[in-house]
């Protein structure tokens, strides 16, 4: 009896297994979700660089796309690295971009430079334009950009040559030293030091001169066409407002109003191009094209993560209409990182001279003590 009892246990196993194969269980609800595609991918882009069209599509449970859908999004850089800065460390653990769109078919395109290497974070929070059509969700997608090959290049090159002049100048020191009457330091000491102070000249030429061009560069920047911050035709009158002082680490606020002439009152569904340009380099840093919402209005806060002016640029897209081109220049002011995060990297590189100079005091001693050892 006792067998039958342990045969009947593993056959009653063995049938629920079978009906749980052919009949899972339910999981957890399917949520609805946000699809992001990038171009160029991500893999390819590069800090600082060309724009990166980001593509968000709002989907259903069963992945159809969502529409008349209303995107509030926040762009965060990555967080702080004291030990590994970036090139613009007041960047670093802010918010570079804010903006509230509406979506009628579910899909939201904006262009935005990352100024840096690192992961960013992507918090969207979708809600329904019309009420009830479906429950608001919130989503946080993450971008990953790597560094600049040519970053890595330029570093491995130094340290090579910090590591060649370390152990040279140690194989030097590291010797017998014998001072001539009169002399203050041996000959290969004295060499050695004429050696580093001209590279030293060199180094301080060099520094200085960039400088002077970059400062000239700056002076010498893009004077791009500037438009007016109004402009009204028959039917429509576009008008461009924010903040025209910004700095860096810090959101600037934007915004466009479109008003029906005739009536004085917001139109809305009024399809408008904006962009954000710097004018050091002509280049764009954000764009974005959609709908006005039911003020009439495109809002939008973003960061101007380069201490230089810039300028935005708005105008209507549409067949019936004027294009309508709007514009206003943003002042930026620069933050100078603080003094220990410049000193980072000169830390790191005065460290590795020092560690191949007593590498090579340490060689050529042990060397010596070979020799010494065989001659005996």
């Amino acid at each position: 009896m006792k067998n039958l009892k342990y045969v009947g246990l593993a056959l009653s196993a063995s049938l629920i297994c079978v009906v749980l194969w052919f009949h899972p269980l339910p999981s957890h609800a399917a949520q609805p979700s946000v699809q992001f595609q990038t171009e160029p991918p991500l893999s390819q882009a590069v800090p600082d660089g060309t724009p990166i069209r980001v593509a968000l599509q709002a989907v259903d449970a069963i992945g159809q796309p969502l529409s008349n859908a209303q995107f509030q999004l926040q762009l965060l850089t990555p967080a702080k690295t004291p030990w590994f800065t970036s090139d613009f460390p007041i960047v670093e653990g802010t918010q570079l971009l804010e903006l509230s769109a509406k979506a009628p078919s579910g899909k939201l395109e904006f262009e935005q430079v990352m100024p840096i290497r690192g992961n960013y974070a992507l918090k969207v929070q979708v809600a329904p334009l019309v009420t009830g059509a479906f429950e608001p969700f919130e989503q946080s997608l993450q971008l990953s950009v790597p560094e600049r090959f040519v970053k890595y290049r330029n570093a491995t090159i130094l340290i090579g040559i910090l590591i060649f002049a370390g152990v040279g100048s140690g194989l030097i020191i590291g010797g017998r030293q014998i001072v001539q009457a009169g002399e203050i330091a041996p000959q290969p000491v004295r060499l050695l030091l004429s050696a580093a102070t001209v590279v030293a000249i060199a180094v301080l030429l060099f520094v200085n001169i960039s400088a002077e061009f970059m400062s000239a560069h700056d002076h010498g920047e893009t004077q791009a066409a500037m438009s007016p911050s109004v402009q009204r035709s028959q039917d429509l009158e576009i008008r461009l407002s924010g903040d025209q002082q910004a700095m860096v680490g810090q959101l600037s606020s934007q915004t466009i109003q479109v008003v029906n002439t005739t009536t004085g009152n917001p139109e809305a569904n009024v399809i408008v191009n904006a962009k954000a340009i710097a004018l050091e380099d002509n280049k764009q840093i954000f764009g974005y094209q959609g709908e006005t919402d039911a003020q009439g209005k495109i809002t939008w806060n973003e960061q101007f993560f380069d201490g230089a002016p810039h300028q935005v640029v708005a105008e209507i897209v549409s067949a019936s209409s004027a294009m309508l081109p709007v514009s206003h220049e943003v002042e930026v002011e620069g933050i100078a990182p603080p003094l220990s995060t410049r000193l980072i990297s000169l830390v790191y590189y005065t460290g590795i001279f020092v560690l191949s100079l007593l590498a090579g005091i340490w060689f050529h001693r042990c060397s010596s003590r070979s020799v010494s050892l065989f001659s005996r």
